[in-house]
């Protein structure tokens, strides 16, 4: 049997937000994988360890959950008045593909310090002490970031006092601004807010039942629905629907609609080979729970509960592009997100999620009957585990 090598691909393993993933610079991967297309897609996969008919993705980076099952590309940008292009790649645990649909709000954070650990960003713009500005371009919606980061001593300060919940260690605070974040879908400027024209609707989901729904693309395609109509308290961890495959096969086929719904698939068929986007999230009015870490939630502590299902699964804190979206559909009354929190006008709300609380902000202003958010803001962290080679067989790809 022929022997094939190994080949090794500087690669940066970091922690952004609540979610983790490889992060490599552009220049840096083969050649093949440079541009879109199956080799890229067949590497990543293998660098992920995807995909795993055990899900556990032992043979790779992944950590067999959709919060650790990421990939990310950065490049010098080209773009005016931008710093780095950033690619977000999505990698199923257990089918062969990488879903390209959406971006990642949680490892956004970790774009800006690893662009400037890199020397992707113009030295002049980089202070040695203070904040540096990086504008990221988002190329998975074509989308601008920009990314408040740390710097002591003329490098990225990624320890500080900063506490995120679903992080169980502080870290330096990064301040992330999503601008005019409604996600147009592949970037091309043909997407609306509310793809369906209506804060809210009736969703006819065939054998499941009709249910009132907020379609909203504003950081990530998201379909909110109330906990309450679909049997649940906005209170539930992982375990009470991750154990529960019939609540796991019913929030599918809701999304599978509900992208019907949006424009972004035409068939429920197309769904299983677009698990990134849309999200699903449920929303209550504010209750006292426990969280996943022990920590108690007081209904005093939020303004709403929310819930939200990521790669076919509930996600064990908040992903950074849901809670994007939560900001925005908080801040335009009438959306069953901004009725769960009280209604009325906000330009920031407080949600509990399985792993406690966070806070997220967004400027919403409506003209001629259309809503339009400019920009949502919120603070994340980020953090290296780990930098140097990645390795995999050198017939992978």
């Amino acid at each position: 049997m022929a022997h094939q090598p190994q080949i090794r691909i500087p690669a940066t393993y970091m922690r952004g937000g609540t979610s983790k993933g490889v992060f490599f610079r552009l220049q840096d991967l083969p050649a093949a994988a440079q541009v879109p297309g199956a080799a890229r897609d067949a590497l990543l996969m293998r660098v992920i360890g995807s995909p795993d008919p055990y899900g556990k993705q032992i043979d790779g980076m992944g950590g067999a959950t959709s919060s650790t099952s990421k990939t990310v590309i950065v490049a010098k940008s080209e773009r005016p008045d931008h710093d780095v292009d950033y690619l977000f790649g999505q990698v199923s645990i257990d089918q062969k593909f990488v879903d390209w649909s959406g971006n990642c709000g949680n490892l956004s954070a970790a774009v800006g310090p690893f662009a400037i650990g890199g020397a992707l960003v113009d030295p002049a713009r980089v202070p040695r002490d203070g904040v540096a500005v990086v504008r990221i371009w988002q190329a998975n919606i074509g989308k601008t970031i920009v990314a408040h980061v740390p710097m002591t001593n003329g490098a990225v300060q990624e320890t500080g006092d900063f506490e995120l919940d679903g992080v169980t260690f502080p870290a330096a605070e990064v301040q992330l601004e999503f601008l005019d974040p409604a996600a147009e879908e592949d970037g091309d400027g043909g997407g609306a807010m509310f793809p369906t024209g209506n804060l809210v609707d009736d969703l006819e989901v065939p054998g499941v039942g009709t249910f009132k729904a907020t379609m909203i693309n504003a950081g990530i395609p998201t379909i909110f629905l109330n906990a309450e109509d679909i049997g649940y308290q906005g209170t539930e961890l992982q375990d009470a629907i991750n154990s529960d495959p019939k609540a796991l096969a019913m929030f599918e086929t809701i999304r599978a609609h509900g992208a019907i719904r949006m424009g972004l698939i035409r068939d429920v068929s197309e769904a299983a080979t677009r698990q990134h986007t849309p999200k699903v999230a449920f929303v209550a009015k504010p209750a006292g729970y426990t969280a996943s870490s022990g920590k108690a939630v007081s209904a005093g502590d939020i303004d709403l509960l929310v819930r939200a299902l990521s790669m076919g699964k509930l996600h064990h804190a908040m992903m950074g592009t849901a809670a994007v979206c939560i900001g925005a559909a908080a801040s335009i009354p009438g959306t069953l997100v901004n009725l769960a929190a009280g209604g009325g006008e906000r330009n920031a709300v407080r949600f509990g999620h399985p792993s406690g609380t966070l806070r997220v902000g967004a400027q919403a202003q409506e003209a001629g009957g259309e809503w339009t958010v400019t920009k949502a803001i919120m603070s994340r962290s980020a953090r290296v585990l780990m930098e140097g080679w990645v390795r995999i067989p050198g017939d992978a790809f």
